[in-house]
């Protein structure tokens, strides 16, 4: 694998619309660019030595910056480098830092004949942000293959190196490290199983547009092709000239919830201890939204490929995109598709 140093170069600038891939925001107080660990490390120690709000951003793509910006230090994690090493049962372990592209890193691995992740191909953003959310896509889950993490708190100003995966409670798009901001991921190992073939093939349409048998492997590299096929045709790879892929990814979340709680004609699919998950988009359509629909000033809209994302389509705010998530939530609610939502929803 290479390791690939970033240059040690700081941000003159302060605005946080060109770091994040809706392109909305204000500027922050102050940007601070940390190309390593130690760089991240110091920067989050002289913020909270001088009482200032604290925001990480990496790759900006599953962040919405109010029209105000951030009143504090701002902390660009840009860190790079990523190693393999093989272990005695012929896996490999692969240890990432947390400022590395994850595109990237998929490309890499699949290039450098290593399967495993290629299933998470044309993810924005950066590694250090996988586990965090618990990222996954067509049928594989960072939770699947993360050993640990590398942290820093910042409640007792240690760096914790060789956070187990089984201390981060994973679940379904969340982590312990979700929605907190006392630990700091800095670098992240994952093991792989040391071949160039693929994970099984478990989603049904990846299989489809592979014509194999789900469960099936194929080459790690034809696997990767196909799921960024997928995710071109839903404007899930980003593209500075289409402003269809100007978003945040999925907005909203598949929901999980007891059988009894959803409505009697939606899909449904197996979730852990019983629970099913229920397409959004599903609600969403079913609510009389569609694909292309327009916010305030055609500023921004749903995806013209598909509903689950809100995309920026140029000389908007920040308050035109949450104008629009508020219009599809209140809309799921009046339409009465979702029962339950006006308890449970916010």
């Amino acid at each position: 694998m290479r390791t690939v140093p970033a240059p040690d170069v700081a941000l003159p600038e302060t605005e946080l619309a060109p770091l994040t891939t809706l392109r909305l925001g204000g500027p922050a107080r102050r940007l601070v660019d940390a190309p390593s660990a130690e760089a991240v490390v110091d920067a989050v120690r002289a913020a909270d030595a001088a009482g200032e709000p604290l925001l990480l951003i990496g790759g900006g793509s599953n962040v919405v910056v109010a029209d105000a910006g951030w009143p504090g230090t701002a902390v660009r994690v840009a860190s790079t480098g990523r190693t393999a090493e093989r272990r005695p049962d012929g896996s490999l372990l692969l240890t990432v830092e947390a400022g590395e592209d994850w595109d990237a890193v998929v490309a890499a691995c699949v290039e450098d004949g290593i399967g495993g992740l290629e299933c998470l191909s044309g993810i924005p953003g950066r590694t250090g942000a996988t586990p965090v959310q618990n990222v996954g896509a067509y049928g594989v889950e960072v939770a699947e293959l993360l050993v640990d993490v590398d942290l820093y708190d910042r409640r007792t100003g240690a760096v914790q190196e060789h956070v187990p995966a089984a201390e981060l409670g994973l679940g379904y798009r969340t982590s312990v490290l979700k929605g907190r901001d006392d630990a700091v991921v800095l670098r992240v190992r994952f093991a792989l199983p040391g071949t160039a073939q693929s994970a099984p093939i478990r989603y049904a349409e990846l299989a489809r547009t592979l014509g194999v048998d789900v469960g099936a492997r194929v080459p790690s590299a034809v696997a990767r092709e196909a799921v960024l096929e997928l995710r071109r045709g839903k404007g899930m790879v980003l593209d500075a000239a289409d402003r269809d892929t100007w978003s945040a990814g999925s907005f909203f979340t598949n929901p999980v919830l007891a059988a009894a709680d959803a409505p009697a004609d939606a899909p449904r699919f197996p979730a852990v201890d019983g629970l099913v998950k229920v397409p959004a988009a599903w609600l969403i359509e079913h609510a009389g939204f569609r694909r292309g629909h327009p916010g305030p000033g055609g500023r921004v809209a749903l995806s013209g490929r598909h509903v689950l994302a809100l995309t920026h389509r140029g000389g908007g705010r920040t308050a035109d995109l949450l104008a629009l998530a508020r219009e599809i939530r209140d809309g799921v609610r009046a339409g009465g598709v979702w029962s339950w939502c006006p308890n449970r929803c916010s």
